[in-house]
């Protein structure tokens, strides 16, 4: 399992509630931008219309700009392929005041392409804050282990 795109300010900017894996609905220039290293998932979410899972606000360029039709959108809303009861489980958990449905990543598991989501909750202004406090002494202790060891 490699990450093709990931959401790096997510785990800063929300705190995980639940992590589900879906599948993706892509066309074979989309996957191959992925597989490039090519896409952005910042500012993306996922809503819920109609029984189905949309991915929104994404970025996926075009694998041959040169060579790409003129209707190709980079930011279409591209269906996730989840199971109903998940569905079902992610519809009532996106009514609720102040969750949201975020991408983690893009992978490969095998030949297929892999979407891991999870369901958020917006950290406040002091939870960032603590975190990186955090952050920054876990380093400071690395460090100082590192010189002590040489």
């Amino acid at each position: 399992m490699s990450d093709l795109v990931s959401n790096k300010k997510a785990r800063f900017d929300y705190e995980l509630l639940d992590q589900y894996e879906a599948g993706i609905e892509l066309t074979g220039r989309e996957v191959k931008s992925l597989k490039n290293g090519q896409g952005s998932l910042l500012g993306a979410h996922i809503i819920i219309r109609g029984g189905e899972a949309f991915l929104v606000g994404t970025t996926i360029p075009p694998y041959q700009p040169a060579n790409n039709a003129d209707t190709y959108d980079p930011a279409r809303p591209r269906r996730v392929l989840l199971t109903k009861k998940e569905l079902a489980t992610l519809a009532g958990q996106e009514k609720t005041k102040g969750l949201t449905i975020v991408p983690l990543s893009v992978y490969s598991k095998g030949k297929k392409v892999k979407l891991r989501l999870a369901v958020v909750k917006g950290k406040k202004k002091y939870d960032k804050r603590e975190t990186l406090k955090k952050k920054d002494a876990k380093r400071e202790i690395e460090r100082t282990l590192k010189r002590e060891y040489r």
